[in-house]
C-alpha cells in the first residue's frame, strides 16, 4: 500500500503505449482508464525482459499519473537495472497501472500485469521474464509469477499476508527485501510468506534491512544493489550471458544464505 502524496513527474524514456482497452472505472474516477507501458530496449537482441511494477492503494479507481510517487519511485530502479543489463540483452519494461487501487476481487494491477506480460510474449516470445515490484507491485509480482516464462521475482517491501498464494512462485527464484522500519506493509508477513513458499520455489532469499522504511529512501543504494544484482544473476544463469563479476552482490547476499540482515 502507498500514501497519497503526489510526486514529481517522471517516467523512464522510451517507447510508451497504452493498453488499448478500457479498464475498470465504475468508481468516482469517471472515465475508463488505460495502463501504460514504457520500454527501455536492450542494445542488441533481447534475451530477457524485466517488468517493473509500482505500488498503490487498497481501493481506488483514480487514474495513475506519471507524477504520482508510486510509479515515479520505480523509475530509478528501472534505469539502474537497464544500465546493468542493456548491453547483455536485457530489456526493461515499466508498467504504469490503469488505476491506483488493488480493488479487492478486481485485482486491477494483476489484470494490468497480465496484459503487459502478454505484450512481452508477443514481441519477445520465449524469453525469460523477471518481475520487480514494490509494495502493491510486490504483491502483483508474486501473483503474476505463475506466468510460464517468469524466471525470477524481486519483491521490495511487498504487501503480503496469509492469503497471498505461495503456489504462484513455485519453481521461481525469489528475493524479498523488507526494511525493519516499515510501517505501511509488514516485514513479519513477508518473512512468513518467504518461509511458506520456500519449499516449492526454485530458491527463496529474504533480506531484512535495518532501519529502512517503506519508501526505500534510507539505504537506497542497497535497495538498488540487491534488486539489480539478483535480477542480473538470475538472467546470467538462465541465458548464459557473461556478466562482469559482482563481488559486492555476492558479499551482500551469499548464494547459501536464505535469510540475511543488512
Amino acid at each position: 500500500m502507498e500514501h497519497q502524496d503526489p510526486g514529481e513527474p517522471g517516467v523512464a524514456k522510451g517507447r510508451t503505449e497504452g493498453n488499448g482497452k478500457p479498464r475498470a472505472g465504475g468508481g468516482a474516477s469517471g472515465p475508463l482508464q488505460q495502463a501504460v507501458l514504457t520500454v527501455l530496449k536492450a542494445s542488441g537482441p533481447t534475451l530477457g525482459v524485466a517488468l517493473v511494477l509500482h505500488g498503490g492503494r487498497s481501493n481506488s479507481y483514480e487514474r495513475v499519473e506519471a507524477r504520482h510517487l508510486s510509479p515515479a519511485r520505480m523509475v530509478p530502479f528501472a534505469r539502474h537495472l537497464h544500465r546493468a543489463g542493456k548491453n547483455h540483452g536485457l530489456a526493461v519494461w515499466s508498467l504504469r497501472n490503469s488505476v491506483r487501487g488493488w480493488n479487492g476481487q478486481d485485482m486491477t494491477p494483476l489484470q494490468d500485469a497480465r496484459w503487459a506480460l502478454k505484450r512481452i510474449h508477443e514481441q519477445h516470445p520465449g524469453v525469460p521474464l523477471y518481475l520487480l515490484g514494490h509494495s502493491m507491485g510486490g504483491l502483483t509480482a508474486v501473483c503474476a509469477a505463475d506466468d510460464p516464462q517468469v524466471d525470477a521475482v524481486v519483491a521490495l517491501a511487498p504487501w503480503l499476508n496469509a492469503a497471498t498464494p505461495a503456489s504462484r512462485v513455485a519453481g521461481r527464484k525469489v528475493l524479498i527485501v523488507h526494511g525493519t522500519g516499515d510501517r505501511w506493509t509488514s516485514p513479519s508477513e513477508s518473512l512468513k510468506f518467504a518461509r511458506r513458499a520456500a519449499d516449492d520455489a526454485a530458491s527463496m532469499q529474504y533480506v531484512s534491512l535495518k532501519g529502512a522504511g517503506h519508501f526505500m529512501i534510507r539505504r537506497v543504494r542497497l535497495w538498488h544493489a540487491l534488486a539489480t544484482g539478483f535480477v542480473m544473476k538470475a538472467f546470467s544463469e538462465t541465458t548464459g550471458a557473461v556478466l562482469p563479476s559482482s563481488r559486492s552482490f555476492d558479499e551482500l547476499l551469499p548464494e547459501s544464505a536464505i535469510q540475511v540482515t543488512l
